[in-house]
């Protein structure tokens, strides 16, 4: 990025978080470009305010309450907030850590990040498509990929149809 460059962004963006337009989120992705993209507002009145929360604001929702959890049919499982096509259920599983997890994600589905947020070390997982907050991945899955990516049920919507079998292929940031 040139000097040019940078300074008009960050004069976009000290223009917008003085008149209160830009969410913690949104000044935290502000460089960040998506096929879709919203502002605070917008998001606010298409998504309801847990699936909000989850997408637009990093939360977690509880473990064990998402209906997704038990969600055993052929499918896909896309982005609540964009509805971008992000696992297949042939790579589901049951990790019994409470929320729905999959060995690997569809080719381009995601981009992931470094997240030291509370105190701890992570890899965030956000949906390529929106730049939506997903949930994490971790390293103790099974095969063929030994990954666990945790997602938030509220992040996703489950659309029944055939359930391709991915290459394992994540966009690394």
């Amino acid at each position: 990025m040139r000097r040019r460059q940078f300074l008009l962004s960050g004069t976009a963006v000290g223009a917008a978080v003085a008149l209160g337009s830009l969410s913690w989120w949104e000044l935290a992705r502000a460089g960040d470009r998506y096929p879709v993209m919203h502002s605070d507002t917008q998001w606010q009145r298409l998504l309801v305010p847990t699936r909000y929360a989850v997408l637009r604001e990093g939360a977690t929702e509880r473990p064990f309450s998402s209906p997704l959890l038990h969600e055993h049919r052929s499918g896909i499982f896309a982005c609540a907030g964009c509805s971008h096509a992000l696992y297949s259920s042939a790579t589901k599983f049951d990790s019994g850590t409470g929320w729905p997890s999959f060995w690997a994600p569809l080719p381009h589905a995601i981009i992931t990040d470094r997240d030291d947020s509370l105190g701890l070390v992570r890899t965030e997982v956000r949906c390529a498509g929106c730049g939506g907050h997903l949930g994490h991945v971790f390293d103790d899955g099974p095969p063929p990929t030994g990954l666990r990516y945790c997602m938030n049920g509220l992040a996703l919507v489950f659309q029944p149809g055939p359930a391709p079998v991915p290459s394992y292929a994540p966009r690394e940031r």
